[in-house]
């Protein structure tokens, strides 16, 4: 059986396939998670295209976003933001950035992001938006100091996700679970708005509303059967993992071990005949 560390690597790994796989990171963007056993460090794998990340690529960092143990592998340059949002904020437990097709349209033109259907009430009543060019003038948009990532946090908030002017978005969740379907149901929601508005008027759900849809997509079932639902799309892409949340191994890898295994007995019970 996994560890808890052992599956927080997978739990990354799984995390950056997933949403590479549904189209929301591509060569770019990253996944991180906390570590369950010390709130003063995070996992994240090291610079690699998200659709490629192996548990072995998941790396320890502290919250100044430095390497735990010394290593020679090439790092994400913009880690800080994952370091600074768990510093923000104790009850983040994962962290998300990407630059998604379906957000990048408000984060060039400046329209606010607002919730449009009931999953899309999990984006919250009000999207945060930040200007990296209010507090660091020009730059060429990555965020590679640790006052820039702080900056950022601060721009959060208490929020769930966080536009970024130029550039995408950065999601947090308390869990890697919420923070996939969070990931997933807000870039839906802006594929959603974004269409309504070529229609005509675009109406938003009311802030009870927001309130009350996201009290339900919040629940144990909502994140498990979503969860379910992605790793099995993943494995259907035949890009999924041998080692899963549940421990249990792909069943043509497992058939094709058995197959060899059993080939190897007949040959071996052959030669002693």
């Amino acid at each position: 059986m996994a560890s808890i560390i052992e599956q927080t690597r997978v739990d990354v790994a799984l995390g950056n396939r997933i949403l590479a796989n549904e189209g929301i990171l591509d060569a770019f963007g990253h996944v991180s998670i906390r570590n369950p056993t010390n709130p003063n460090r995070y996992f994240l794998s090291r610079s690699r295209s998200p659709e490629l990340v192996e548990p072995g690529d998941v790396l320890e960092y502290d919250l100044d976003s430095n390497p735990v143990k010394s290593t020679k592998e090439r790092l994400y340059a913009e880690r800080v933001i994952h370091g600074e949002m768990y510093k923000a904020r104790p009850d983040v437990m994962a962290v998300v950035h990407h630059h998604a097709p379906a957000v990048m349209p408000f984060v060039i033109a400046g329209v606010e992001l607002q919730p449009v259907m009931h999953l899309g009430a999990v984006i919250g009543p009000k999207v945060p938006f930040w200007d990296q060019y209010d507090e660091f003038g020009d730059t060429n948009l990555l965020l590679v100091k640790p006052e820039e990532g702080a900056s950022l946090a601060r721009a959060l908030g208490q929020a769930p996700l966080v536009l970024m002017k130029g550039h995408g978005a950065t999601v947090v969740g308390s869990n890697v679970q919420e923070l996939v379907f969070r990931t997933i149901y807000s870039c839906r929601n802006a594929e959603y708005q974004f269409l309504a508005k070529m229609l005509g008027n675009v109406s938003t759900l009311r802030p009870g509303e927001v309130e009350k849809s996201a009290q339900i997509h919040s629940m144990p079932t909502s994140s498990f059967r979503t969860w379910e639902y992605w790793t099995t799309r993943l494995e259907k892409a035949g890009n999924g993992l041998r080692a899963r949340r549940s421990g249990k191994k792909p069943v043509g890898a497992s058939r094709k071990r058995a197959s060899v295994a059993k080939a190897k007995a007949k040959k071996v019970k052959g030669r002693k005949r």
